[in-house]
């Protein structure tokens, strides 16, 4: 395998030489630490672009970049500023498969009975036809005058049914590039770190945005998807013998059951100089404008980036109050708060009726000045309920399993949902709830009702919406022609329209539930309740902050009384992600006389008035 280096940058005549060999890098040296404080040099990338076919390979040529795919396989990615190489060669993993139930990838491929051939469609446009045995597969790749990048446009189909996804794989990524991805807020690791390897990340419920960068020292490049149409995602890391490469996967909608292809979503590449923040921008600037989104920024509440502290689980005892206004304006301090209802937590829903004791410290909140979320749902509903039977056609059913999903609770452990339809009604004292599509105008509309009777009886102007995180590709994707993404946001900006409007908060943030809530119930990595082996290593990569911040604010969720190590690095990793700084407490006392992980925060956030 031939070397092909050009320290100046690739000329022309060097970027054909490139293309009679696959190129390779070898020896990249230095760390992958965050170069904080790189000059970041502009990738906008505009200028002539060239795409070129010889033989099987494609030569793509744009202002920013020199790129090399051979029979689909991106073998070679070089800065045209820079000549550097990005990719470290020696993959051999099949760019092109069908994703089936339960990960089962079939590689469409030519092996030695099929074909595969490359032409030229334009000066700006090629494509890779192949006829595999497992199936055909077409990869257009084509250049962007605008933005230097590379789009590469796979699909795949087979004669065989229960296709999930059409995967196009990046292998060979240099050893010293690591992984900067919005999952769980943002993180940087190697891709063969055991907390990534071998794993998948599901959009927007996991991978919170369309994007993947991979970040060098001072330099690297970078993937995504420009997708405003709610299409589901996945990015899949390592793959057969090389577990630093990237599956990109385009989903076919649910039911799956007769599909025999997918495709149809544009994976564009670029290089970029600086830290991460340089593409990470980019791609905000894209977000911004695919969905409007400085309208939205206008419409937030002045009082949101007021707040500079939170608690997260409030317990509703009076003297909590006294003991914050301690330490705090009680007009900067957010209470979630989540046992208010005269019905026990997780049950019931969506009757949602206060208490007398509720009423009574909502009052004084409110008369004090604090900010407060009491805890609704968004999507979960008690299968006990009488509406229960006018919505349970529309329940989420998993794309793959069909299961109804949900989730019921007994003996401290997860126990699921009934598939009995005689059960599923009977263990409201096992909090068995069920989902139902937030594309169901009529959920909307019950939903919307009892949080507008809640709010007009307790005078709120905030509500907190539980999992609204939780959004995907599911057996039935359409329920009026919109997907559970696209109607989780429609769900919460009719929640935020009712009465004189409500802030509204929710769990979790990702590109498309940031754009209606103003905070977000953070998750750490894999991390809900118990820290997961290595979490530790997932901080100091505030990527979501910088996409998604001048919307939704975030929030800490659990275990964060700073009672010990573990506690503590809760509170470190969420700070170090951008939240709000939050506690959890369960009386008065651990606010009066505060351990010092929790006294820390306290005077952090009282230094700020």
């Amino acid at each position: 395998m031939t070397t092909n280096r050009d320290p100046g940058g690739l000329s022309r005549r060097g970027f054909l030489a490139a293309a009679a060999a696959t190129a390779a890098v070898g020896g990249a040296s230095g760390t992958a630490a965050e170069a904080r404080g790189a000059e970041p040099v502009s990738t906008s990338g505009r200028g002539p672009v060239s795409v070129r076919v010889d033989g099987l390979r494609v030569l793509v040529e744009t202002a920013t970049l020199a790129a090399v795919l051979d029979r689909g396989r991106l073998v070679s990615l070089r800065s045209r500023g820079t000549g550097e190489e990005l990719l470290g060669g020696g993959s051999e993993e099949t760019p092109l498969s069908l994703v089936y139930r339960a990960g089962e990838r079939a590689p469409v491929e030519a092996g030695p009975f099929g074909q595969v051939s490359a032409r030229s469609l334009s000066a700006t446009r090629a494509e890779v036809v192949v006829a595999g045995w497992d199936g055909d597969g077409v990869i257009a790749i084509s250049a962007d005058p605008e933005t230097g990048d590379l789009v590469v446009e796979p699909g795949a189909f087979s004669s065989r049914p229960g296709v999930r996804a059409c995967r196009w794989t990046i292998g060979g990524i240099r050893p010293d590039l690591e992984l900067v991805a919005p999952f769980f807020q943002g993180v940087r690791l190697p891709l063969d770190d055991a907390l990534l390897r071998d794993s998948h990340w599901p959009w927007p419920m996991h991978w919170e945005a369309g994007l993947a960068i991979l970040a060098g020292r001072a330099s690297g490049f970078w993937v995504h998807a420009r997708d405003d149409r709610y299409r589901y995602k996945a990015l899949h890391v390592g793959a057969g013998k090389d577990p630093r490469a990237l599956g990109f996967d385009a989903e076919a909608w649910g039911p799956i059951d007769e599909s025999r292809s997918a495709g149809g979503l544009a994976w564009r590449v670029n290089v970029f100089d600086g830290d991460w923040t340089v593409p990470a921008t980019r791609y905000r600037d894209w977000l911004w404008s695919a969905y409007s989104l400085e309208a939205r920024e206008r419409e937030r509440r002045e009082w949101v980036g007021e707040v500079g502290f939170a608690v997260s689980w409030c317990p509703g005892e009076p003297e909590v109050l006294d003991a914050l206004a301690a330490w705090l304006p009680p007009g900067r301090v957010l209470l979630h708060y989540p046992d208010w209802r005269t019905l026990p937590y997780d049950e019931g829903y969506p009757t949602f009726e206060a208490s007398e004791k509720a009423k009574a410290f909502v009052a004084k909140a409110r008369a004090m000045g604090f900010r407060l979320m009491p805890h609704f749902n968004s999507v979960d509903m008690d299968p006990s309920h009488p509406v229960y039977a006018r919505v349970r056609d529309f329940q989420y059913r998993d794309v793959e399993t069909k299961r109804v999903q949900g989730w019921g609770w007994h003996e401290d452990r997860v126990v699921g949902v009934p598939e009995s339809n005689g059960t599923r009604l009977l263990h409201r004292d096992k909090k068995v709830m069920v989902k139902i599509h937030p594309g169901l105008g009529l959920w909307r509309s019950i939903l919307g009702g009892a949080v507008q009777d809640a709010t007009r009886a307790l005078g709120l102007d905030a509500v907190f919406l539980d999992v609204t995180l939780v959004t995907q590709n599911l057996h039935e994707c359409f329920v009026e022609a919109t997907t559970s993404s696209e109607g989780m946001l429609r769900l919460v900006d009719h929640v935020a329209s009712l009465g004189g409007g409500l802030v509204v908060g929710g769990e979790g943030r990702n590109e498309i539930t940031a754009q209606g809530l103003s905070f977000a119930q953070a998750h750490l990595f894999r991390s809900w309740q118990e820290n997961a082996e290595g979490v530790e290593r997932t901080g100091g990569c505030a990527l979501n902050e910088l996409l998604l911040g001048r919307l939704c604010r975030t929030i800490g969720y659990s275990g964060l009384g700073g009672r010990d190590e573990k506690e503590a690095l809760r509170l470190r990793l969420h700070e170090e992600h951008g939240a709000i700084p939050t506690i959890t407490v369960d009386s008065a006392a651990q606010i009066r006389q505060p351990n010092p992980a929790v006294r820390r925060l306290l005077e952090r956030a009282a230094s700020r008035r």
